[in-house]
């Protein structure tokens, strides 16, 4: 049975607000059960083409014409040829649309769907029917029919006109019937909707007036003609015939919707009409009923009648059998009103049962709704998956079950797949000119349907075939074969022409296939650049050659490659070329194994005069045998020294696995014999027989595969007796005896015995394997301990290897023991020091791998000290479990001397060693503690305080190093060392003791040791650095015990003995250095004095900063030319002194002093003009900016509480007439207790509403309120206190009461955030700050001091921020 073609009908117009309506179409059974079985697409092998039409063509010379794409198509559609499979009900064009149905940008979109153009290619073909548009546009012009209005499509093609007619035409486009006439057009207006019944004998025709006529389309006479079906006046915008030939459904202008019921009583044909849907609940714009084609006429769900319907807000699903029934309501809510609602139907395989699915449209989103009957006769629906575009629809069609035809508001045709929502098509169709049927509906007028355009056209799906044609005529080969193996991996959407089960489909597939690639290296090399860069040409086949022999293979059809199409590329060099290096990805990934001999032959030239041997190596060792011309290759691999492709054409072309050894050993054998070392190139030789040897004897192939299981023992039998000769083939006379055992130790001993360990553990136990490796072991015993040219670590690899054999439980080899003894003698050998840590390293080999059983462990341990092999000793002691010896070989181990530490923690802290064990290493530790302190004293200290802190007073006492031991004092007592003090609990005079030895040895780390050491007596400390003559860190100390003035007189001596020396210094290289220690020592005695005379009185202060001014001025009284040199130094550093004493000492009493001076009290003032006219200048600046600060700070805090002010007794204006909780009139009762609130946000309460929600308490007897919607929401945690209103009883005028918000443990966290995040120095705390410096001293001067944060003033604070920024606007 032929299966349908799709395709949709529609007439053009030329309105500019579209909203066509193309027919639906479904599946038969048939196609579904096979959808459902083979999941492949619709089949048609039925393609006619239809030419311009001077006369109506027959159908024999339509399928007798060639297909031309610019005049003709291909007509798949039954609704026009196939009688016997069709669906003859009709499909109505007209639509709804608004004013400004294009497409809104201003509208969110979803994602685009994928675009997948270049994968599909062309689905639709979009053509002209030109025999009907021809007879349309004689009609208008010859009887005055009118414009096309409407259309209806089955078995024949019904169009109606402006006019009032119905022109009928047949499937082979010739006019049938005219129905109608102009008079009746004049009378009942245009004609708005056409409907034809399943079996074609009766066509509806809706006007725009609002009349209804049927006809019978056999004879062509007027059957009804209904005026009262629905209310007059209003047009008919659908007439739709149901499955039932005597039930029709029409919905009109006003939105309603009425059931037809044609009846014919005693000859009277009679028409009864019932209201389904009153337009006057909201109006339907949309009507589809659920149509079954023959084949799915006994579906149970046909029984019912189903119908949809779309208003503007919602969707009905009712049944009109066997009596009306609404069987579902889905409401979309409102959307944009210029979109309109669509509705299609259409049976579809889900979940292996055929079911109608309804889509339905709205703007940019289909939804999909699977209507189902259950067993008790129920209807169910269930969406499906959404489907979201980025364009408004106003149409929708399906095509087949799973492919539908969307028209979105610009007049673009979308093809679209259901399962995979994949975008296959999209048509550009705004010159065809649609015709639109808009102006009948009131809500969404437009002003009319009139079109210009005279003419019909057809939207086809392309057949497979015609679909990869068509993107060979546009010479899109790559993208043509990329569709064709899309179908013929079943992967293609939207498949049509395909019939068969799936081996012949692929035949079929696959011999288009093989066309369109013999084609394509034909036109390939046809339109090769015939001058120019080579690198052009060979671009041009890069971009070609690869997709031929990539589709080749994926068809499996080597012989077409390795034939036609490779005898089309050898006629052009470059082609050749490109096609043979196209081979290697897939010989190397096995996917082509089998090469013809010549390609094969070819394919070697080609690499060798590219010079490519890499990649001829590797493409050889994946190649089939029997492609090679072994003579060839095995040539070419030696002159080239390709060895492994050598080894496999040996290996698998001859089963010769010796004479690819034999060939290696000749390259690297002669230097080794001679002592010459090797080249690069005889190293990776040397590695590659290694590899071989190994991959033969554990019965792998090399280099990549298995040996055939029948060859393995064979081949292991030969390597071995191969390995074991006694002389090779070629020898000389004095060729020494086991050449290639001899040969592979000296190349890499430790590799070799490394294969022949991995052999012996895949031998099995019987009497040949044991006799091979007896035999082996004593041909290297005898090659390696009878000669002196292999090296420590050579010899001692091989008896590391006996050692590790001859620990096997299962073992059966036999070594005699002497020879293990020769071997220690060897490696412990005093007369030799060469090779010192390599020999120990061997030998600690050979022990861990099971050879300590083959020695006498006395004797061992005796030539192990003797040959100073520490590690040695340490693991036979370990053995032993004598872990106090081990200390002893880590000291005595200069490269290993550092772990000592680690181990003694290890042992005396981990678990898992005995009480005796500790303590025998705890004792030796303690022995060993002067050592382990030179070694490293803050490791040992360390030690020392977590093992010994019992013991470090003895320790101390035992020590006699004074250096050693300030060194362990510094490390054990000093914080900045990392030791927990905790541990330690030490007398003072340990601590004593260690400050006297680091005034000794480190005078300048003794004030910052002092700042951080906690445990120490003050008294016994300062007389320690007064006898070491540490002026600053006994003034620190002084300082700490409470006597400033004795600290301020330490620094003081100390200050003027350097002002002393530097009067008394002629030497001007040094006079720098010393003014550098006299600012120091100035500076450290200004910040005493600072830091201590906020807590003293004026005359202590006194005491402490004339003194200093005093001395700073006393060498400028001094006359004399030497002074000239620092006397600026020095008038600056005493300025230093007169700014900061400033801040603690009135300016009248520094001036009264120094008047007072002797010198400066007899006249001579010039010296200190400068000092006092600079104090004068800070004292104006400083009074100046503090006058300003005090006028904005005051003026700052009034606008605050003037706003404060404001802001309490402002009037509050409630926002709502109503209670925020219970929603009720603030008047509602007038009940005592109740007040109502209005709080500072607006928002308006009943008091017992707040109470029932826990919105007020009581504190200190007054009742606080908080706003329950703010609070509750606490939007952003505003926190502020609420103003709130109470009026007591309805007629109480309203009395404004404040009322703070309690806030709780979390509002006054967030608060508090908020406050550091925006914190300055608040106002008051600046304004008691200056009005104590105004009261306390009446200085005046305000400077900037450096003391103790506990005591220094805001001012003094580094992050003190003076914000004069204009205060924020007042809120209205």
């Amino acid at each position: 049975m032929d299966a349908a073609p799709e395709q949709s009908v529609c007439p053009t117009g030329a309105e500019a607000d579209p909203c066509p309506e193309p027919p639906v179409h479904r599946l038969s059974v048939a196609e579904l059960d096979r959808e459902l079985d083979c999941r492949s697409e619709l089949i048609d092998d039925k393609e006619f083409d239809i030419p311009q039409v001077d006369t109506p063509p027959t159908l024999e010379s339509i399928l007798k014409e060639t297909d031309d794409e610019e005049e003709s198509f291909i007509l798949e559609d039954p609704f026009l040829l196939n009688i016997d499979n069709t669906d003859t009900h009709s499909y109505d064009t007209s639509s709804v649309a608004s004013s400004d149905s294009g497409d809104r940008t201003h509208l969110k979109r979803k994602k685009k769907l994928p675009d997948s153009l270049s994968l599909h290619g062309s689905v639709i073909r979009l053509s002209l029917l030109k025999g009907i548009s021809a007879q349309i546009a004689s009609a208008a012009d010859k009887v005055d029919a009118g414009l096309p209005t409407a259309i209806a499509a089955s078995n024949l093609i019904a169009v109606g006109t402006s006019h009032g007619l119905a022109l009928i035409f047949d499937q082979n486009q010739a006019l049938r019937l005219c129905l109608g006439s102009t008079a009746v057009g004049a009378q009942y207006g245009a004609i708005s909707a056409l409907s034809i019944n399943n079996d074609c004998s009766r066509l509806l025709c809706g006007f725009a007036k609002g009349q209804i006529t049927m006809w019978d389309l056999a004879s062509g006479k007027l059957l009804r003609s209904i005026t009262d079906a629905h209310p007059p006046g209003t047009a008919i915008l659908h007439i739709k015939f149901t499955d039932d030939p005597t039930l029709a459904i029409c919905n009109d202008s006003g939105g309603s919707v009425f059931e037809l019921s044609f009846k014919r009583v005693m000859g009277v044909r009679t028409c009864e009409s019932r209201c389904l849907f009153s337009g006057s609940k909201g109006e339907v714009c949309c009507i589809e009923p659920l149509h079954a084609k023959t084949d799915l006429r006994d579906h149970p769900i046909t029984q019912y009648s189903l119908l949809a319907m779309a208003s503007l807000t919602k969707i009905l699903v009712i049944g009109l059998k066997p009596s009306l029934k609404v069987w579902m309501t889905f409401p979309y809510g409102r959307m944009d009103p210029s979109s309109v609602p669509l509705l299609a139907w259409h049976f579809v395989a889900v979940q292996n049962s055929v079911n109608p699915m309804l889509a339905f449209c709205r703007g940019d989103v289909v939804h999909f709704l699977l209507v189902k009957r259950d067993d008790t006769g129920a209807i169910h629906v269930t969406k499906q998956r959404q489907l979201h575009l980025h364009y408004d629809l106003i149409n929708f069609t399906w095509i087949n079950s799973r492919t539908a035809m969307l028209l979105d508001s610009v007049e673009k045709l979308h093809v679209i797949d259901r399962q995979t929502q994949e975008e296959l098509e999209t048509i550009e169709i705004s010159e065809v000119q649609l015709v639109y049927n808009s102006s009948h509906f009131k809500s969404l007028a437009t002003g009319g349907n009139v079109s210009e355009a005279l003419s019909v056209h057809v939207m086809t799906l392309r057949s497979w075939r015609e679909r990869v044609d068509h993107l060979l005529k546009q010479e899109h080969l790559t993208d043509a074969l990329a569709l064709a193996w899309s179908f013929h991996e079943g992967k293609a959407k939207a498949v049509v022409g395909l019939s068969g089960d799936t081996s012949k489909r692929k035949a079929v597939i696959a011999d288009r296939m093989v066309e369109v690639l013999l084609h394509y290296a034909d036109r390939t090399l046809k339109k090769c650049p015939d001058q120019g860069k080579i690198q052009v040409m060979e671009q041009h086949f890069q971009d070609v050659v690869p997709v031929i022999v990539d589709y080749c293979l994926l068809l499996q059809r080597t012989d077409l490659l390795f034939n036609q199409i490779y005898d089309k590329m050898s006629e052009n060099s470059v082609a050749k070329g490109i096609f043979l290096e196209c081979l290697e990805p897939y010989i190397l990934s096995d996917k082509l194994r089998g090469i013809t001999p010549q390609v094969m032959k070819d394919l070697l030239l080609h690499f060798q005069d590219k010079n490519r041997l890499e990649n001829l190596e590797a493409c050889i060792v994946h190649m089939d045998i029997t492609s090679l011309d072994i003579q060839q290759v095995v040539l070419l691999c030696w002159e080239n020294h390709l060895y492994d492709a050598m080894i496999y054409v040996y290996n698998s072309g001859m089963n010769d696995f010796i004479s690819p050894m034999e060939k290696l050993f000749k390259v690297i054998a002669p230097p080794l014999n001679a002592g010459k070392s090797l080249t690069d190139e005889q190293v990776v030789m040397g590695n590659k027989l290694l590899v071989y040897i190994s991959c033969c004897l554990a019965g792998r192939a090399y280099p990549l595969g298995d040996i055939p299981e029948d060859l393995v023992p064979l081949v292991k039998n030969q390597v071995f007796e191969f390995l074991i000769r006694l002389h090779s083939t070629e020898g000389s006379v004095d060729e020494e005896v086991y050449p290639y055992v001899r040969t592979l130790l000296h190349f890499d001993t430790r590799e070799f015995l490394n294969v022949l360990a991995l052999t012996f553990e895949d031998f099995k136990n019987d009497k040949q394997a044991v006799e091979y490796q007896q035999r082996i072991v004593d041909i290297l015993l005898k090659v390696m301990v009878e000669n002196s040219d292999f090296t420590p670590s050579q010899v001692g690899c091989l008896f590391t290897f006996l050692a590790r054999q001859l620990a096997k439980p299962n073992n059966t080899l036999f070594v005699n023991r002497t020879l293990f003894d020769q071997v220690l003698e060897f490696l412990c050998s005093p007369d030799d020091d060469s090779r010192h840590s390599e020999r120990q390293q061997v030998l600690l080999e050979l022990l861990q791998a099971g050879g300590i059983v083959q020695f006498e462990e006395s004797r061992l341990i005796q030539m192990a000290e003797k040959a100073e092999f520490y590690q040695i000793c340490e693991f036979m002691y370990e053995q032993e479990l004598r872990y106090d010896k081990i200390i002893d070989c880590y000291l005595r181990d200069p490269v290993r001397k550092e772990e000592v530490f680690n181990y003694i923690h290890n042992i005396l802290s981990m678990p898992g060693y005995s009480v005796e064990e500790k303590q025998s290493v705890w004792q030796k530790a303690l022995e060993h503690i002067e050592e382990l302190l030179l070694l490293s004293p803050c490791k040992a200290a360390d030690l020392v305080a977590i093992h010994f802190s019992e013991q470090i007073e003895s320790i101390i006492t035992n020590l006699q190093d004074q250096f050693l031991l300030f060194q362990f004092l510094r490390s054990l007592l000093d914080p900045r060392e990392g030791i927990n003090q905790e541990l330690i609990h030490l007398p003072p005079s340990i601590t004593e003791q260690f400050i006297e030895l680091l005034c000794k040895y480190s005078p300048g780390q003794v004030l910052e040791t002092l700042k951080v050491l906690e445990h120490c007596r003050l008294e016994e400390t300062i007389q320690i650095t007064q006898k070491h003559q540490l002026h600053e860190a006994s003034s620190y100390l002084l300082e700490k015990k409470g006597d400033i003035h004795g600290a301020f007189l330490v620094m003081l001596e100390r200050l003027q003995s350097k002002l002393l020396v530097l009067t008394q210094d002629d030497e001007s290289s040094a006079e720098l250095t010393l003014l550098e220690n006299i600012e120091d020592t100035l500076m450290k005695t200004i910040a005493l004095c600072q830091r201590n005379s906020h807590n003293l009185d004026q005359q202590q202060r006194e005491a402490l900063w004339f003194p200093l001014l005093e001395a700073m001025m006393s060498p400028q009284k001094l006359s004399g030319s030497s002074q000239c040199r620092y006397s600026e130094s020095l008038k600056s550093l005493t300025m230093q002194v007169l700014n900061n004493m400033a801040a603690f000492i009135a300016l009248p009493s520094i001036l009264q002093r120094i008047l007072q001076d002797p010198v400066y009290g007899k006249g001579k003032l010039g010296e200190i003009q400068g000092l006092v006219l600079g104090m004068l200048d800070t004292f104006n600046y400083e009074q100046t900016l503090l006058e300003t600060t005090t006028n904005l700070l005051n003026h700052d805090l009034h606008w605050s509480l003037c706003n404060l002010r404001a802001s309490v007794t402002r009037g509050l204006t409630p926002k709502q007439d109503y209670c925020c909780i219970c929603l009720q009139q603030y008047k509602r009762r007038q009940e005592t207790a109740d007040e109502i609130i209005v709080f500072s946000c607006g928002h308006l309460y009943h008091s017992l509403c707040l109470l029932s929600k826990e919105c007020g308490t009581v504190t200190k007897g007054l009742m606080r309120w908080m706003c329950y919607k703010c609070n509750s929401s606490n939007k952003g945690g505003k926190l502020s206190e609420n103003f709130s209103e109470l009026k007591k009883g309805s007629g109480a005028p309203l009395a404004q009461a404040s009322s703070e918000s309690l806030l709780d443990p979390q509002q006054i966290q967030a608060f508090d955030q908020l406050c550091r995040l925006n914190r300055g120095t608040s106002r008051l705390a600046l304004l008691t700050e200056l009005s104590r410096g105004h009261s306390s001293e009446k200085h005046g001067l305000l400077s900037i001091s450096h003391g103790d944060p506990s005591t220094s003033s805001i001012f003094q604070n580094e992050n003190f921020q003076l914000h004069l920024a204009p205060p924020p606007l007042a809120e209205d």
